[in-house]
Parts: structure tokens; C-alpha cells; sequence
């Protein structure tokens, strides 16, 4: 396995914060471009086809047999979250390259090509829509809305891809359609394998989940002249609703948070005239995901008509459940203990739109994930390049 651990080094100071050490591998920002010369690089080493397509996503196909027909693909994404991680998406990537080293160590010779893949903006880290890019390559996202996309700063998604050198109008994904199977390899977010003492799981299903805009209007004022009984204050309206969100998910057994927030004018020293929110709900069944955020809308539509506020909720993004393909799973599970996740990924996306997809999770000794303290021990790595290339080798 020092192919590896030799890549693992190589791709871990891209991106990450002297500060933190957390990771900045933004889309199309230089660290999540210089990852991606990595990966183009590793593909080039190995002898393996490379594809880019319109937007950026990229492929390595392994082709022993010619470069028409049936495929197997594995892979994830090497974007992060802000002042996030290590693993979350590279632990996939790299081990997908991996395991096409062990597989031609074990000298098989696949009837199918193999290919390893990287899809670009997973997280919806900079532009509003998680997956963006299998999204669009699954049909599940139209180009035509993804090139409008903007991020904070107002760049368009289209400019940031021109920006790139990427031209949108090229082909996206067409290799898609050949696709027989898609296993994607991830860290475990959780401690599901932890408790049950297994490095490497498979996983069952994905539970619905979406992203929310709240937006909450009031009236900008001075915060020492202005009586508190004299305010419309959306700051209140908005923690009170967060509050809630909190409380609600308890009771539901759920999940619902509140991790970004915008403020005009953004004043130490004034009532805000707007504050905007975005809620990550994610349940486990969609009569639950509905029922959750209906109770969260109603109790912040209650509170500003106290505050003399108002609210306005765009749902942003919207993904449904996923169970993943169960005979794809059985095939490739083993002895391997199954478990759902409540985390969104581009295997979800791809089986959602008809792909045969599955995943392999790997131990997180802390379950904790889109954190600098995201970690997996080198075993259990080394472990689920092994599973990994088990699975492909059934299957190829």
C-alpha cells in the first residue's frame, strides 16, 4: 500500500490553513485547482486516459480492452467545505487510484473499463447547490440554471468556470451512460463503525435532506437610542427561530442546523434591517423532512408577527432519499456491516438518476466530520483500499 500513503502525502498541504489546519479547497479557487493538477498528474503516472469535461469534472479510465463499452467507476471529490477536513472526498479519490494499483498487483484483467472519477463542487461550499457537478452530469440540475448559480461574492458560476479555462458548451460526463456500477469509497461521518468495532462499512441508505433560505426584513435603527419595546429587530425574530429549529429536531429525532448567517448592515452598534440564514435539515424520511421544516416555518412566522418582522423560506436545495441498489450492495458488502448516513454525496445523486450505485465507509475514531479533527487511522485506510479493490474486482 505505499502507493497510497505516497499519494495521501502528497495531496495532504494542498489547501490547508497554517492557522487551523483545516482545509480551503474551495471550486475553482487555486488550492481545489492545484488538487486538481494532482489528480491529473497520478492518472498520467499510472498510463491511465484522462477526461475533462465541460465543467470541470474529471475522469481516469484504466482500459485494457479499448476505450468503448461497459464501465466500473469509483471515485468522490476533492473540494472541501470551509476550514474543513482531510478525508471527506480525497480518502475516495485517492483510494479509487489505489486500488487500481492493487488490482493490476493481483494481475487482474478486467472485462470492463475501470475508471476513477473526481466530481467538482460536492460540498456547495462556494455556489448555493451541494454535488453541483454530478447534479448536472445526472440531469438532476440543468446546466442552464447551474450557469446562473452565483456565489457570496456575486461571481457567476459560468465566469468562474470561463475563469478556469473550462467551456461549458463541451460535453458534460458523457461517459455517464456506460456506467454499470458506481461505488464511491468516504469517511465515515459518525460513529456508527466505531461502536460496532469494524473498519470498513457498506452503506444502505441516504436520508432526505435539503438547504433552506430564511430571510428575515425588519427596520435598521440606532441599538442605543432605539427602545427595545420600539424595535422591529430580524436578529431576534431569526435566533428565536433557530431556537426552535434546535428544539423541534430534538423531539423529532432529527436533524437541523443553522450554520450561516448574513447581516445587513452588519453594525456592532445597529439593529439590523435584514439578517438571512440558511437551515441544513436532514431526516429520515421525507414525510419527516416535511413535517420538520413546516413546524419550523410556522414557529418563525409566529415569532416575527411579534417582532414586526417578516420572513420569507426559498427551499435552495432539495434532495430526496436514497436507498442505494441492494443486490449492488450485497455483491460487494461481504462480511461488511451496513449502515445509512445522513450525509449527502455524489453516489446518492448518481443512484437517484438510475446509476447502480453503492458506498464503502471507513472508521472515524471521533465521528467528527467537516472539522479540521476529521480523522481515520492509516489501517483502516489501508483497509478500505483493500475493500475497495475487492468490490471492483467482483464487479469488473
Amino acid at each position: 500500500m505505499a502507493d497510497f500513503e505516497q499519494m495521501w502525502r502528497g495531496l495532504l498541504p494542498i489547501g490547508r490553513s497554517s492557522e487551523s489546519g483545516g482545509y480551503f479547497r474551495q471550486p475553482f479557487a487555486s488550492a481545489e485547482r492545484e488538487c486538481a493538477a494532482w489528480f491529473k498528474q497520478q492518472a498520467t503516472d499510472r498510463g491511465l486516459r484522462l477526461e475533462e469535461d465541460g465543467i470541470g469534472n474529471l475522469i481516469a479510465w484504466w482500459e485494457p480492452n479499448g476505450s468503448e463499452g461497459a464501465a466500473v467507476v469509483a471515485g468522490s471529490h476533492l473540494d472541501s467545505v470551509l476550514d474543513g477536513g482531510a478525508f471527506d472526498g480525497p480518502l475516495g479519490v485517492v483510494s479509487a487510484l489505489a486500488a487500481i494499483d492493487v488490482l493490476r498487483a493481483r494481475s487482474v484483467q478486467p472485462t470492463k473499463r475501470v475508471g476513477v472519477s473526481v466530481f467538482v463542487e460536492e460540498e456547495g461550499s462556494r455556489f448555493p447547490i451541494a454535488c453541483l457537478g454530478s447534479r448536472i452530469s445526472a440531469g438532476v440540475t440543468t446546466l442552464e440554471a447551474a450557469l446562473a448559480l452565483e456565489d457570496r461574492s456575486g461571481t457567476r458560476f459560468g465566469d468562474a468556470l470561463e475563469r478556469s479555462g473550462l467551456d461549458p458548451s463541451q460535453p458534460i460526463t458523457p461517459w455517464l451512460a456506460d456506467v454499470e456500477a458506481f461505488v464511491e469509497l468516504h469517511v465515515e461521518q459518525g460513529r456508527n463503525l466505531v461502536d460496532r468495532d469494524a473498519a470498513v462499512g457498506v452503506a444502505t441508505q441516504i436520508w432526505p435532506h435539503g438547504r433552506y433560505r430564511f430571510e428575515f426584513t425588519g427596520e435598521a435603527n440606532h441599538a442605543g437610542t432605539t427602545r427595545m419595546e420600539d424595535r422591529s429587530d430580524p436578529m431576534l425574530s431569526y435566533a428565536v427561530t433557530a431556537l426552535a429549529a434546535n428544539k423541534q429536531a430534538r423531539l423529532a429525532g432529527q436533524r437541523a442546523t443553522f450554520g450561516r448567517l448574513a447581516v445587513t448592515p452588519n453594525g456592532t452598534n445597529a439593529v439590523p434591517s435584514q439578517v438571512t440564514a440558511w437551515l441544513d435539515a436532514r431526516c429520515e424520511s421525507p414525510a419527516h423532512l416535511e413535517d420538520l421544516i413546516k413546524a419550523i416555518t410556522r414557529q418563525a412566522q409566529e415569532r416575527c408577527s411579534r417582532d414586526g418582522t417578516e420572513v420569507s423560506i426559498t427551499a435552495e436545495s432539495v434532495s430526496a432519499a436514497v436507498n442505494f441498489d441492494h443486490n449492488l450492495a450485497q455483491r460487494i458488502a461481504g462480511a461488511l456491516p451496513s449502515l445509512p448516513t445522513q450525509a449527502g454525496h455524489d453516489a446518492g445523486i448518481l443512484a437517484g438518476a438510475g446509476v447502480p450505485s453503492a458506498m464503502l465507509f471507513v472508521r472515524n475514531p471521533t465521528g467528527i466530520s467537516h472539522s479540521p479533527d476529521e480523522s481515520a487511522p492509516m489501517a483502516d485506510c489501508l483497509a478500505g483500499v483493500e475493500a475497495l479493490a475487492d468490490a471492483l474486482q467482483v464487479l469488473v
